[in-house]
């Protein structure tokens, strides 16, 4: 096809709304696409194991996950960047000394580094996913650990992030921020398929509302921010559609001209 566009959607607040619901003119507006053509991708958050059910219902095979750090095109990996196993050992010892939590993530599984935590658990709880953590503190041992998440407060967060250059604590959650390589971001997922893919930057959209959000929105030409969307993603968006539950995947492609 001519002038294929490569599109992006993020997952909680964006695809799904706020009770994990997939209102039914997003799956009409993603298939849509599909059939005009279109290259579609989600860029989550997300560890893959979290959203294979969507990711079949909506007939994506393509994926940023882990806020950029695994990346995957029709079912084959395309770039990998996990935590650095010397740092993470590092702030293992910080967070047990703290009694703050920490899951990590593989691309099929999590394991808790608690058997459990209130915290934890509403955490995971909101994410609303069929399959729960493993008790193993010892797994990020030998194993690629693609992003943690570290269950602490605003005051803990600012002191792990002044600790552990190498990391970023990107907040997701009241109780809880994802751990990813410093310099990793959705922008960087984006870009590794971007390149994988040849298409050039202009004719790349995405869709975002949370923090998580902002580095994509901002590094993509045709960003579009939900109108349920943080402050912050609105003002690095170049457009803004409505709220995720009132048809905002559909105007926002409409708005930008895609369907």
């Amino acid at each position: 096809m001519q002038n294929k566009q490569l599109i992006f959607f993020d997952i909680d607040g964006t695809l799904l709304n706020e009770e994990k619901q997939l209102p039914a003119s997003t799956k009409m507006a993603i298939n849509r696409l599909q059939e005009l053509g279109h290259e579609i991708a989600i860029a989550t958050g997300r560890a893959p194991f979290m959203f294979k059910d969507l990711r079949e219902e909506l007939g994506i095979h393509s994926y940023v996950s882990f806020n950029g750090q695994y990346v995957v095109h029709n079912g084959t990996p395309v770039y990998r960047n996990p935590l650095d196993p010397d740092e993470l050992h590092l702030l293992t010892a910080s967070a047990g000394n703290k009694l703050n939590p920490i899951i990590y993530e593989n691309h099929e599984k999590m394991y808790s580094s608690v058997e459990s935590h209130p915290h934890v658990e509403e955490g995971i709880g909101s994410l609303k996913i069929k399959d729960g953590y493993v008790f193993d503190p010892h797994f990020y041992k030998g194993s690629e650990i693609y992003q943690s998440l570290l269950f602490c407060n605003d005051e803990e967060q600012e002191a792990y992030r002044s600790q552990f250059s190498k990391f970023e604590f990107v907040r997701w959650h009241e109780r809880s921020v994802d751990v990813v390589p410093a310099g990793g971001s959705k922008a960087i997922g984006i870009e590794a398929l971007m390149n994988h893919l040849t298409i050039p930057k202009e004719n790349v959209y995405a869709f975002g509302d949370g923090l998580n959000d902002v580095t994509m929105l901002t590094f993509v030409e045709n960003s579009i921010a939900m109108g349920n969307a943080v402050e912050e993603v609105k003002d690095v968006a170049k457009y803004v559609t409505k709220h995720v539950d009132e048809d905002g995947i559909l105007r926002g492609l409409e708005l930008v001209g895609l369907l």
